[in-house]
């Protein structure tokens, strides 16, 4: 008998990946969010946002494990995808982004056990010349 994930099981999920480095696949990435890259896109100019991301996870049918995908797009439309998005966002948020992530997974991982995939336009503030 399989356990059912919770919303805590996916909490430490997203740490993982988001905090701690951890490895993102390319098959989720394809199965969740190629086909919702357009979507992503017109949501990221309809906002005016400078950067767009989206993050999901899907217990995989062979190991049991959580397996996890992320999506950034930037506001020329390119998509970066699973660790290389992780990467362009801490470089967006800089010394920021352990902070930010910390407070979002908690809501992420709610969301993600309701079903839903959280999405997050970001932008970026340009700090002000002395």
């Amino acid at each position: 008998m399989t356990m059912k994930t919770t919303a805590k099981d996916l909490k430490i999920v997203l740490e993982n990946a988001l905090l701690y480095d951890g490895k993102m696949e390319y098959e989720l990435y394809e199965y969740e969010f190629e086909e919702l890259l357009d979507e992503l896109l017109a949501t990221l100019i309809k906002d005016k946002d400078d950067f767009l991301f989206a993050i999901t996870t899907h217990k995989n049918d062979i190991t049991g494990k959580e397996d996890t995908a992320m999506v950034l797009i930037d506001a020329s439309g390119k998509a970066y995808i699973n660790e290389l998005a992780r990467d362009k966002l801490k470089d967006a948020w800089e010394d920021d982004y352990q902070r930010r992530m910390t407070k979002l997974i908690p809501d992420f991982s709610k969301q993600l056990y309701k079903g839903d995939i959280p999405i997050t336009g970001i932008k970026v503030i340009l700090p002000a010349k002395s």
